[in-house]
Order: structure tokens, then sequence, then C-alpha cells
């Protein structure tokens, strides 16, 4: 499930240089040395990735929680489930529920940190940027965010939402260096092709837990046996 992890995260780079892409653009990066500037910019990455390695650290403990009481086929079922119907549903109806605007208070402090550091040029100034920028609300975070629950633990989640964030990296570095790329029919394509790519994740899923014997893709689920029997001398 890595690979789809890495999949989703580039073809989601698309939909984050839309999101976050006004924040790439205004990296208070140094325009002089070449050196400096990768520097800056592996920092910018870095503090997205440890925000998103906390993000399924936090999420695939709580598919851990729901794994420990027996839950393992049915979860990993219902976040394939998840997944398609949140791409069925259209836009406008998916914003009126939208997940963020319980945190709105907590996304507004993000922002307005995010401000600040933006005004400044220090090295761990990128690795905040990077480190608030993973926390703000995006829907392709949130698909990752459901297969890291489904994982089953913390470690397995953490690594899910890190390898998501590495398949972002290739976009978001070229959107730092170029403002304007992938215009007209090429980036259309590509964003149709996220919510395809979305239901066949979400059907792997499914798959999964279905538990039909299938090496790899649907492994039967472990049986575990106690043995009651006891040796009379």
């Amino acid at each position: 499930m890595l690979i789809s992890a890495f999949v989703l995260g580039i073809l989601g780079s698309f939909h984050c240089v839309g999101m976050c892409g006004p924040i790439a653009f205004m990296l208070p990066v140094n325009r002089t040395n070449t050196y400096i500037k990768i520097f800056q910019i592996a920092l910018y990455h870095l503090g997205r990735l440890l925000a998103y390695g906390i993000i399924g650290l936090a999420f695939g403990l709580i598919g851990k929680s729901l794994y420990l009481f027996g839950f393992q086929q049915q979860l990993s079922i219902i976040i394939g489930l998840l997944m398609i119907v949140v791409i069925l549903i259209p836009y406008k109806t998916f914003s009126k529920y939208n997940a963020s605007k319980p945190i709105f208070k907590i996304i507004a402090k993000i922002k307005s940190s995010l401000g600040v550091a933006l005004k400044k040029k220090t090295p761990e100034t990128f690795l905040t940027i990077g480190f608030l920028n993973g926390f703000l609300p995006c829907g392709l975070v949130y698909m990752a965010v459901f297969a890291a629950i489904a994982s089953g633990n913390a470690l397995s989640g953490g690594l899910y939402m890190v390898v998501f964030g590495l398949g972002t990296i290739p976009l978001m570095t070229t959107a730092i260096y170029v403002s304007h790329f992938l215009k007209g029919n090429m980036r259309q394509k590509i964003q149709k092709a996220i919510p395809v790519f979305i239901v066949i994740v979400g059907l792997l899923f499914i798959l999964r837990g279905l538990g039909l014997g299938i090496p790899y893709l649907s492994p039967a689920p472990v049986q575990h046996t106690v043995s009651t029997s006891m040796e009379c001398h």
C-alpha cells in the first residue's frame, strides 16, 4: 500500500500546488546562492514530512485501537467505502460539512504563524513554514489519513503519510522555482485522474478487508486459536 501512498502524493501534488502553491511561491529563499536555496527548500519539505508523519502516527494509533477490538477487516472495508463516497459526493455538499470548520480557530492561528514565519529568512524558519503547512486542511491529506487509520498501527500510519509527502515533493519543488507550469489540458487531465485513483485505492482497501485469500491483495484473515486441552497424569 506504500506504492499507493507515493502515487497519491504525486497526483495529489497537482492539487497541493493550487492549495499550498502560494505559500511555496512566497518562501523567502535565497535568490543569489543556489546551494543555500536548495538547503532552504529541503528544510521546508522536511518540515512538511514531519507534520505528515505526526498526523500519520496519531491516526495510525487510532487504527491500532480499533484493530485491538477485532475490527481489522471491517475497518479496511469502511475506509475504502469512505474514500469512494467522498469522491462521489458533490464538492458543494461536502464543503457544508467540512471537517476543518470545528477547528477554524486553530487553523487561523496556523495561518497567522505562517504569515510571521514567511517574513523571516533564518534556517529554522523554512522548517517551521513546512511544518505548519503540513497541518493546513487539504482533501488529499484527508484521503491519506483514511489510509493511515486503516494501516493498523502508529508506525505504519506515520510511514504511509511520510511516503505520501515524498510523492508531493517533486511538483512542490518545481512550484517554488517556476510559478506557472503545466497549464491547459495536461493539468486538467491529471486533475481528473486523481478521483479515479482514489476510487481504485478505496477498492483495494475493500478488497483487502474482504479477506478473499488473494496474496498481497486480499490475504485471508489470520485465525488465532487457543488450546484448552489439559493433560492428566
